[in-house]
C-alpha cells in the first residue's frame, strides 16, 4: 500500500511540474494561437495554427496573477465564469524590451475590451503599419508614413465589383482563392475580395467583363471609422494625417485634436477626463498639452476591406501587445465547401 501511494505521489508531482512548466512558457516564452478570421489573408487563413513569440518585444510580466492555469477569459468548464480575479492587479512591465518594427505580423489583446485587465483582452493579429511618433495617412488605399507611400504587404486584398457572364460557381471561385464575397444586384454582377494573384487570373478568363475597384468617395464620412467624429470626415480608404503618440511625446490639446487621444488619456494612462465647454480638465487641472506615458502602434489587416483594425478602434497601446507572429505550424482548412480538410503546403511556413 505504501508503494502505491509512493506511485501515486511522484505521478502527482510529475504533472504538477509539468503544469508549471506549460504555464511558464506560455506566460513568458511563446504560445499557439488559432487564426479565427480573414482579416489577415492571404497571409494568413483561417485555421492557421501559428507559433506566437513572446520574446520578440520582450518578456510581459503577468498583470492578472490569480488566473486558472492554461485558460484565457472563461473556466474550461464553464464558459459563464471568469477563468481570473482581478483584485490584485500588478502594472505593466516588460522585461528585456526591444521595439515592434513595421510591417510585424502581431499579436495583441484588444484595446477595446475595457472591461476586463489587459492581459484577458482577446486576441488580435495584424500588421503593425504605423510605429510611435509617426505622421500617417491613407489616401485612395495608399498608406503614407511621414509623407512617403510604404508598399503593400505581397498578398495584400481589396473589395472589387466584377460583371460577369457566366455565374461564378464555388468552384470557379476556390479555384482563385476567392473565399469572400457573392452576388450582388441584378444577375451577373459580384463584389468579391481580391488579392492581385486573383485579379490578374479572373482578368484573362474570357467571361469577366470588368473588373472595378471598390470606390469610396474621398469626401463621405464613416461613423464607424475612429474616432467618430464628422469633423474628420474620414472612412476606410481615405484616413488621416494623425500622428501616432510616442513615448514622453507632449502634443498640444484642444477641443478638436482631443477626439484622437482622449481614450489613451483617460482609458490606457488611467488619468481622470473631461471637456468642459473649451477647458480640457486632466486630474482635475485645466491643461493645454498632454505628454504620453507609453508608446503606440497603428495596425492593419492585410484584408484591407475586411479588417476590424486600427481604422476602427484606434491606437494600439504598448502594454497590449502579446508576441511576434513568426512560423504556420499547421494549417486547417474549416470551411464546408473546402476539398482539402489539411493546407499541406502552409505547414511550417513562415511569416512574412
Amino acid at each position: 500500500m505504501k508503494k502505491i501511494r509512493l506511485y501515486i505521489v511522484q505521478w502527482i508531482k510529475a504533472l504538477l511540474y509539468a503544469l508549471f512548466t506549460v504555464v511558464l512558457v506560455k506566460a513568458f516564452f511563446f504560445w499557439l494561437y488559432v487564426v479565427p478570421s480573414t482579416s489577415m489573408e492571404k497571409t494568413l487563413l483561417p485555421g492557421d495554427l501559428i507559433f506566437v513569440n513572446k520574446m520578440s518585444y520582450g518578456m510581459r510580466l503577468p498583470i492578472t496573477p490569480f488566473t486558472f492555469p492554461l485558460s484565457h477569459h472563461r473556466m474550461p468548464f464553464n464558459n459563464e465564469m471568469n477563468s481570473f480575479s482581478d483584485i490584485v492587479q500588478f502594472p505593466y512591465i516588460r522585461l528585456f524590451e526591444s521595439k515592434v518594427e513595421r510591417n510585424d505580423v502581431v499579436v495583441f489583446n484588444y484595446p477595446r475590451e475595457s472591461d476586463v485587465p489587459v492581459d484577458h483582452r482577446p486576441f488580435y493579429i495584424k500588421r503593425c503599419i504605423g510605429l510611435p511618433g509617426d505622421t500617417l495617412q491613407i489616401k485612395n488605399k495608399k498608406v503614407f508614413i511621414n509623407e512617403d507611400q510604404i508598399p503593400f504587404p505581397a498578398t495584400v486584398e481589396f473589395n472589387y465589383n466584377l460583371e460577369s457572364s457566366v455565374d461564378l460557381i464555388n468552384d470557379t471561385l476556390l479555384k482563385y482563392g476567392i473565399t469572400e464575397g457573392g452576388r450582388v444586384g441584378t444577375k451577373g454582377f459580384y463584389q468579391l475580395t481580391l488579392s492581385d494573384s486573383a485579379k490578374a487570373g479572373l482578368e484573362k478568363t474570357n467571361y469577366i467583363k470588368s473588373i472595378k475597384p471598390l470606390a469610396v468617395d474621398p469626401e463621405s464620412y464613416a461613423d464607424y471609422i475612429f474616432p467618430y467624429q464628422k469633423s474628420y470626415n474620414w472612412n476606410i480608404d481615405y484616413f488621416g494625417k494623425v500622428v501616432i503618440p510616442k513615448k514622453g511625446m507632449t502634443i498640444r490639446l484642444d477641443t478638436n485634436n482631443v477626439h484622437l487621444y482622449q481614450r489613451i488619456i483617460a482609458v490606457y494612462e488611467g488619468n481622470d477626463f473631461e471637456v468642459d465647454g473649451m477647458d480640457i480638465i486632466i486630474n482635475n487641472e485645466v491643461v493645454s498639452s498632454y505628454t504620453f506615458k507609453m508608446d503606440y502602434y497603428f495596425m492593419m489587416g492585410d484584408n484591407r476591406h475586411n479588417s476590424s483594425d486600427s481604422r476602427f478602434w484606434g491606437f494600439l497601446p504598448e502594454d497590449h501587445i502579446v508576441g511576434k507572429a513568426t512560423k504556420v505550424l499547421i494549417s486547417v482548412n474549416r470551411a464546408l465547401v473546402a476539398k482539402r480538410k489539411y493546407r499541406w503546403e502552409r505547414f511550417f511556413m513562415s511569416i512574412d
